[in-house]
């Protein structure tokens, strides 16, 4: 309490009390205020609500991951010759990333080279020593068997060439293999390995790289939720876009607003049983690659609506010892206006007109009128009031009673 204005304070507390035990006895339908109390009417200005179709938006965390998540390994078992990137950087599809030394290699792939020439030699001397012997057993100067056993060395001679040949291939890949690339582009993260190292064919582990054009945003969608949008749906309350096909807008860390709106591009249908959540995950645009992986943003879907429905301004619902309620105007037994409090029952906020609105579950139907302006000058339930056109003034202490709305 400020100690230059005790009595001040006191007083504001102990009207509050008093407010919140009368409205909550109003409530309840267990008293109401005297008429009057000695106060003046309060001016207010009323709504008359209506049913409508009103568009909502669903709101979740989220956490940014690239499209690719691709591990850079080692293909071939050698000696980590050279590093060709900065850390943190970005690469384009592939640049070359790490070199293993090549020498093992390149001898590997000379050796083949050799043996593939000494084997078609073996199969040319083969191919003629056949061409030689098949007319000559044609004209049985030489033995059937003889022929065909030449005939038989000459395919042999052939496999042979080919084995050679692919066990090239084998040591020319792994050579090209000692020349690392990036296969996609993207954001690459730090080397975890420093030249000189050995390295593991398929097991060592060197960078990793995330594509970040597009971007993806994963988000979970609790049960309870899930369930209380399939009812919503199956009541004919609430209407969802067909395939999921919500505009999908993010807010950042800083509460600003990313540019470029994105879609639904997988929603899970199973539930993950160790998060109790549905997964969902939507696709953006992130050519200047502004998101960058692991960022925390939230994330809104809009372009469901619910159908036929009631929302008031959030100025107008207050909170009570019993649960939530607004003040409507009604009529005492002398047939002046005065303001009762209405239990009700609220849903989801939804923004409109610039402010925040109340979606009114139950507790109000269609053409009722509710205060929304003057809230503040109605003390207790049952207070005399004075309807007014929004935006009329306050009236001064001793000034005439400004001029009743119209319905």
């Amino acid at each position: 309490m400020n100690p230059r204005f005790p009595s001040f304070a006191l007083t504001s507390a102990l009207t509050s009390a008093m407010l919140a035990t009368v409205a909550s006895l109003s409530a309840c339908g267990q008293a109401q205020a005297p008429a009057g109390m000695g106060f003046p009417p309060a001016m207010v200005s009323t709504i008359n609500v209506q049913a409508a179709d009103i568009p909502i938006a669903f709101e979740y965390v989220g956490q940014t991951t690239g499209s690719k998540e691709v591990e850079v390994r080692a293909r071939v078992t050698g000696i980590l010759d050279r590093r060709h990137f900065i850390e943190g950087g970005a690469v384009k599809s592939g640049q070359l990333l790490f070199t293993i030394d090549p020498a093992t290699f390149a001898a590997q792939a000379a050796a083949a080279e050799a043996e593939v020439a000494r084997a078609q030699a073996q199969r040319s001397q083969a191919e003629r020593e056949a061409a030689r012997l098949k007319p000559l057993a044609e004209r049985r100067a030489v033995g059937q068997k003889e022929a065909d056993d030449a005939q038989s060395n000459a395919e042999l001679a052939a496999a042979t060439v080919k084995a050679a040949e692919a066990r090239l291939a084998e040591a020319r890949l792994n050579l090209g293999y000692t020349r690392i690339t990036a296969p996609v582009g993207g954001l690459i993260g730090r080397a975890a390995k420093s030249e000189g190292s050995l390295l593991n064919a398929n097991e060592t582990l060197l960078t990793t790289i995330s594509q970040l054009d597009p971007i993806w945003i994963q988000f979970h969608i609790s049960e309870n939720e899930q369930l209380k949008l399939s009812r919503g749906v199956a009541e004919g309350r609430l209407v969802l876009p067909k395939a999921n096909a919500f505009d999908v807008t993010v807010k950042l860390a800083d509460d600003s607003l990313f540019p470029r709106k994105g879609t639904i591009n997988f929603a899970d249908p199973r539930i993950n049983p160790g998060t109790g959540t549905y997964e969902m995950r939507a696709e953006l645009a992130n050519p200047d690659g502004s998101l960058k992986p692991g960022q925390f943003v939230r994330v809104s879907l809009a372009g469901a609506y619910r159908k036929d429905a009631i929302a008031v301004p959030q100025v107008a619902v207050l909170d009570g010892p019993q649960g939530k309620f607004v003040y409507v105007p009604a009529k005492d037994k002398d047939g002046k206006d005065i303001a009762l409090p209405r239990p009700v029952v609220v849903g989801d906020w939804v923004d409109g007109n610039g402010s925040q609105r109340w979606i009114i579950e139950s507790g109000l139907k269609p053409g009722e009128a509710v205060i929304v302006d003057g809230i503040a000058r109605v003390m207790f339930p049952g207070q005399p009031i004075q309807v007014v056109p929004p935006g009329t003034p306050p009236a001064s202490p001793g000034a005439p009673p400004a001029a009743t709305k119209k319905s």
